[in-house]
């Protein structure tokens, strides 16, 4: 049967062992405020001489709503409402989208970012991150990888920049093509977290990256640079640990001057610079945390300083000064099962005072990196 609407219902014949389902909606008027709200009513059922009350709670909050939103003029989002996202988000050729600081996207499971233009975002320290995540907030489902497709960059966006942003449970969180000749790199992540994305953390097909201060953390891939590109990673930790959501496969970075595409192997030329960073995963099946593979014959050159990484061998056509080899980083919390991760330092790690010093003069937190030897990794220990 198709149910019956309305707001009350009589002598309603129930089976034996048999059972009723009732959904209720709710319609709420949208007013000015910009905090969460709950809305209480109760619903009564009388059965066989029997009274009971059932109590009804619906959650929501004011938001600007956009379906198959297209930016076409230059346009800055102020962190008065959450926006929700249906349908996908185009920032046209030549546009800028600026996204200030506290806000918060929430994308729906058929609702790409796709940036063509420019995408700016202008998050803070503390309570000023800007957050992407699914429009999904009820748990279980608000904790679920694939949850929103991701953000795309088209072969001829540029100058794009993403400080203080966390991007999670999407299907793929960053996924940019082309650019790797550009004077300036396409993306610059500052001070960003990319979290429980089914496939890929970041994918990057000769592109350029420049990233500062990242955690990558229990992506299903969590660095994948391929067709070479211009990369710069300084003070990111990378690590994977196997969950009930998916298991750790993959190397947490794997790198590859060619792609394969419909018209075969295609080739370029691979720069990257891997500066005090961290590259680890539970032991399984990945032996090698790290994965470096040429077949083109155009410069090669992968580069890693004061680095801490796993790897049973050594990765080929790679590199390296100052490596720390398979020795557990000592992160604060690792708790699989409860799927609890923190990725501090603590005291004791091998990773405290072995970095690189360099111009950087904060970690992903906003704190002070000292003038002497920092932290290997995207925390300073303080």
């Amino acid at each position: 049967a198709d149910g019956m609407p309305g707001t009350t219902i009589r002598d309603l014949e129930i089976a034996a062992n048999d059972s009723a389902y009732v959904f209720v909606t709710v319609k709420i008027n949208p007013t000015a405020a910009n905090t969460p709200f709950v809305f209480r009513d109760s619903l009564k059922i009388a059965y066989n001489g029997n009274v009971k009350w059932v109590q009804l709670d619906a959650w929501g909050q004011n938001a600007h709503f956009f379906r198959n939103k297209k930016i076409t003029s230059d346009e800055t989002w102020t962190n008065d409402l959450p926006y929700v996202i249906l349908g996908g988000l185009f920032i046209s050729p030549g546009k800028t989208l600026t996204i200030e600081k506290g806000c918060r996207i929430h994308l729906h499971g058929d609702a790409p970012i796709l940036v063509d233009g420019t995408l700016k975002v202008n998050g803070e320290k503390e309570g000023n991150k800007v957050y992407f995540s699914t429009d999904r907030l009820d748990y279980p489902y608000s904790e679920y990888p694939a949850s929103w497709p991701g953000i795309y960059f088209g072969v001829n966006s540029t100058a794009n920049q993403l400080t203080y942003s966390i991007l999670r449970n999407s299907y793929q969180a960053i996924v940019t093509e082309g650019g790797a000749g550009n004077t300036v790199p396409k993306i610059k992540l500052s001070e960003c977290i990319i979290d429980n994305s089914y496939d890929a953390g970041i994918l990057a097909v000769n592109s350029s990256i420049e990233a500062v201060n990242c955690l990558l953390s229990n992506n299903g891939k969590n660095t994948v640079l391929v067709q070479g590109g211009n990369y710069q990673f300084t003070h990111c930790t990378s690590v994977a640990y196997s969950t009930s959501f998916f298991p750790h496969k993959d190397p947490v970075l794997q790198l590859a001057d060619y792609v394969k595409k419909s018209t075969g192997i295609q080739t370029a030329a691979m720069n990257a610079q891997f500066t005090n960073c961290i590259f680890w995963g539970d032991i399984g099946t990945v032996n090698n945390e790290v994965e470096a593979i040429r077949q083109g014959t155009a410069a090669y050159n992968v580069n890693f300083t004061n680095c801490l990484w796993r790897s049973k061998t050594t990765p080929a056509n790679t590199t390296s000064t100052g490596l720390i080899n398979n020795e557990p980083p000592q992160f604060d919390s690792v708790n699989t099962t409860l799927r609890y991760f923190d990725f501090h330092l603590k005291g004791s790690s091998p990773a405290k005072g072995k970095a690189l010093a360099t111009s950087i003069g904060r970690d992903l937190d906003g704190n002070q990196r000292p003038l002497g030897l920092p932290d290997i990794g995207c925390y300073e220990r303080q």
